[in-house]
């Protein structure tokens, strides 16, 4: 029926990539990709801020309603991240404490919500990724529609199912299944080059020619 469906997850990122990406900070992998996709400075850490990467359960919801929420958290793996589109909404909060212990229980790697939560003090002391737009003390509904496993779109990032989504304190981004291997070879020469920088820092020899060079590029000089 439309406005309840579940699709199949075709495929999804693997725990070895998962695992390479978390040891490398977001905006290294975002640089790498262009800063096309992001998923907005909307989206925030509403937990400690601790790293958080899996393959993505997608659910797009009415806004207010998590119905079709609390069944992808009885399909999702250990590992997925569960990311709901519910429109931005910030009226009625989609999850809160008890659907989020769920998740964690489960062995999900966290959860994000295009939209709010609430118990919003209990999440954030916890050490389970939690992000969203916005808290409201109102609960939600649980009438539907909804539909698992389609294409959501959060603030411009365009996320399917299983594609690797990549979060910590500077927020959220979604790496595309097919692009995984290129972009974190990119990523990861990425950071360490960053690192060689802060090494020089530390050393007092950073060369730092190259922004008179770049201004003469630009007809700055």
């Amino acid at each position: 029926m439309i406005g309840f469906e579940i699709h199949p997850r075709k495929r999804a990122i693997g725990n070895e990539f998962v695992q390479k990406f978390l040891r490398i900070p977001v905006a290294n992998v975002s640089d790498c990709m262009s800063r096309m996709t992001a998923g907005g400075a909307r989206l925030r850490p509403m937990h400690d801020g601790s790293p958080m990467g899996g393959p993505a359960l997608t659910v797009r919801t009415r806004p207010g309603d998590n119905l079709m929420v609390h069944k992808a958290l009885e399909l999702a793996q250990p590992g997925d991240v569960l990311v709901v589109d519910a429109g931005g909404d910030l009226t009625n909060a989609i999850i809160g404490e008890i659907m989020a212990s769920y998740a964690q229980k489960r062995g999900l790697a966290g959860i994000v919500i295009n939209g709010a939560i609430r118990d919003s003090a209990t999440i954030r002391r916890g050490g389970f990724p939690v992000y969203a737009a916005g808290v409201t003390h109102r609960g939600p509904y649980k009438d539907g529609p909804g539909e698992i496993n389609c294409t959501v779109a959060l603030d411009g990032m365009t996320i399917e199912p299983g594609d690797l989504v990549i979060g910590d304190d500077d927020g959220l981004l979604c790496v595309p299944y097919d692009r995984a291997q290129s972009v974190y070879a990119a990523a990861a020469a990425k950071h360490a080059a960053e690192q060689m920088t802060l090494a020089q820092i530390a050393e007092g020899r950073l060369d730092t020619s190259w922004i008179d060079a770049r201004l003469q590029a630009l007809g700055g000089l």
